[in-house]
């Protein structure tokens, strides 16, 4: 029996992306170029202070692939390593690249081997642990916000960040817990993939599956809960570190308290997907947030220079030559066939 005509996609959804990010680049370009046209000052930089940026950069990756490698159940570092950066170059270069960029990771641990479920919980876990520490970040800063001393700005991004912790972390419980949600979530993923020709080899029991799975991670975790911490910890204290030590090699002598308000309310902004890697939207977020934590205009601006090129622009550059070390050793993707 044939198979039906393949439809094409509507493009509508992807034109109202690009056209999203368009304006938003627009009303923040300003901003954005104001951080790149600073490049220039990067010779008046600190050479010690510089290097130390972009160790607790590469470090604070460590600690990435580590959680996802932990929670994925595997000892193979290349794979996750090289999937995890792969996908986060996908992530920051392509409009409404989150989506993407999961996808292409989720393949990539799937053609080394992982199984696709696996792959599937592992990915989730690893995001919800590391946006709960995002969210959890201004707790840390309760002290000097009750000092009084704090911009209005600040206190909202403190206060909106509580609330994002104590939802995440609700929603967490809620599906390490309970089987219903995981179900109805898994039964919502089974329809999702049959619409997808080359996703409909997948078999019925995918919310059986979900649980399974979860139960494994959730087993896992609490064994290993403290490695889970300790990781997130060191993945978000690392980035900060890294913020602080570009701050210092401009010659500033920042409140950290205030600059982790500062860094805690631009991850939180940057969590919406309106841009790639949220380029444009983070240059001005933290840029002028860090002015609202008494740092200097101009030292807020190359700090924010040095910051972007340890956390988006290198990362980019190791995504692609991953991705070529990836093929090199596991071979090009191939699609299931749609019709098994």
């Amino acid at each position: 029996m044939d198979s039906p005509p393949h439809r094409p996609k509507s493009p509508v959804g992807r034109i109202i992306a690009v056209l999203i990010a368009g304006l938003t680049l627009y009303v923040v370009l300003p901003a954005l170029l104001r951080v790149i046209s600073s490049w220039p000052r990067l010779s008046s930089l600190s050479l010690w202070w510089f290097a130390l940026a972009l160790i607790a950069e590469v470090l604070s990756f460590v600690c990435t692939m580590a959680l996802l490698r932990l929670v994925l159940r595997t000892n193979d570092w290349f794979a996750v390593v090289t999937a995890g950066l792969a996908g986060n170059a996908v992530t920051n270069t392509l409009p409404g690249g989150d989506a993407v960029g999961a996808s292409v990771q989720y393949r990539m641990l799937e053609a080394s081997g992982i199984d696709s479920v696996q792959a599937g919980s592992g990915l989730a876990v690893s995001s919800i642990i590391g946006i709960a520490g995002l969210f959890s970040l201004p707790i840390f800063a309760l002290p000097v916000l009750f000092s009084g001393s704090v911009s209005s700005g600040l206190v909202h991004a403190a206060i909106l960040g509580v609330i994002g912790f104590i939802l995440i972390v609700t929603l967490g419980v809620v599906l390490l817990t309970t089987d219903r949600p995981l179900r109805l979530l898994g039964r919502g993923l089974h329809w999702l993939m049959h619409k997808i020709p080359r996703l409909r080899h997948s078999g019925n029991d995918l919310p059986d599956r979900l649980v399974r799975e979860r139960d494994l991670v959730r087993t896992d975790l609490g064994k290993n809960w403290w490695k889970a911490i300790l990781l997130v910890a060191g993945r978000i204290g690392l980035d900060y570190m890294s913020l602080l030590a570009a701050l210092h090699a401009t010659g500033a002598r920042p409140n950290p308290s205030l600059v982790l308000l500062a860094y805690a309310a631009t991850a939180v902004i940057a969590l919406v997907p309106i841009t790639p890697g949220g380029i444009g939207i983070v240059e001005a977020s933290l840029s002028g947030l860090l002015v609202l934590a008494n740092v200097p205009s101009s030292s807020a601006v190359l700090a924010t220079l040095v910051f972007r090129l340890g956390s988006y622009w290198l990362p980019i550059i190791a995504g692609g030559i991953s991705y070529v070390l990836f093929r090199r050793r596991y071979g090009p993707m191939r699609h299931a066939d749609s019709t098994s």
